[in-house]
């Protein structure tokens, strides 16, 4: 104890008499090596205990922030005359640089936007700026997403990497996929010729969906009574269904339903092969593709509607 009093007693008067900038420069250094030890300690200690790998990434985070605000404080305070000072000088060349530096001023105002008001997290889905993907990391300046969909026919890794300035956030619109609802609607076209038996097609699908999505229903309907407490969001009903519509070509039969966000892609694939072999046994209903077809009114057409001879 006397050891770490003496230690503390030159510290402090180093601090008082100490007005050199030798002086200052090593009391700088000292104290943020200081400082970011006992980050290394802290996070070693979190990482001994073996907690999940979301609550590790967040800890080394914040205890990132906390140190490099601590360090600004404590320089700050050993060179509080030499900034008194530069007061004058520096609020000039702050507004001079406020205006040649405004992206990265932005880059600063969108880190703390993100950190206040937590639009998303790590492990969030988001997209932004035209670009979606899993957010990976998020530092000062920018942040990293895991880059979904673009040449990837779904919403499935590209194995790409996107870095995203923090300014995005403020200037433009931001989609969250993870907030709030917690699931997204998805619609699937099927298109059945105009011969089918298009009822039981409607029939079908609405069987096939309602087999397939029965889980997601409950959990959605939980999920959406927790949102509403902080959204205003209302939808009149959950369960999947099957919309009708007359297309050029044929019957439009398109399912809605909802789907977590990462497992749109599985779900449309049950989905796909439920209903080929469903539609398989029928052999009243056939799906529509691009032909060319020559229609004899007067042999196919409707007998009232016929030419007289």
């Amino acid at each position: 104890m006397e050891s770490v009093d003496k230690w503390l007693g030159a510290l402090a008067g180093a601090l008082n008499e100490g007005s050199g900038w030798p002086a200052k420069l090593a009391l700088s250094f000292l104290a943020i090596v200081a400082l970011w030890l006992l980050r290394r300690l802290l996070v070693g200690v979190v990482e001994i205990r073996d907690v999940e790998a979301q609550s590790r990434y967040r800890w080394r985070k914040m205890t990132a922030w906390m140190t490099g605000l601590a360090s600004i404080l404590v320089v700050s305070f050993i060179w509080m005359d030499q900034f008194r000072s530069l007061t004058t000088f520096l609020g000039l060349l702050s507004a001079g640089l406020a205006i040649a530096l405004k992206d990265f001023v932005a880059g600063i105002a969108g880190w703390l936007y993100i950190v206040i008001r937590a639009p998303f997290t790590a492990g969030d889905r988001i997209e932004i700026a035209g670009v979606s993907g899993d957010v990976i990391d998020v530092r000062l300046f920018k942040f990293t997403l895991m880059e979904i969909g673009n040449w990837v026919d779904a919403d499935q890794s590209t194995g790409r990497v996107v870095h995203v300035p923090n300014g995005f956030v403020i200037s433009s619109t931001l989609f969250n996929y993870s907030r709030g609802f917690h699931y997204i609607w998805n619609e699937i076209p099927i298109l059945v010729t105009f011969e089918s038996n298009w009822k039981k097609a409607r029939d079908l699908l609405l069987e096939i969906v309602e087999k397939e999505t029965h889980g997601f229903t409950d959990e959605a309907a939980s999920t959406l009574e927790k949102a509403a407490k902080r959204y205003y969001l209302y939808f009149t009903h959950l369960t999947p269904i099957v919309y009708t519509r007359i297309a050029d070509s044929g019957v439009l039969l398109t399912i809605r339903h909802i789907c977590p966000p990462r497992r749109r892609r599985g779900v449309g694939d049950a989905l796909a092969q439920a209903i080929l072999q469903r539609f398989a046994e029928h052999d009243d209903i056939d799906l529509a593709y691009p032909t060319t077809r020559y229609y004899d009114h007067t042999r196919e057409g409707k007998p009232e509607l016929r030419p007289r001879e």
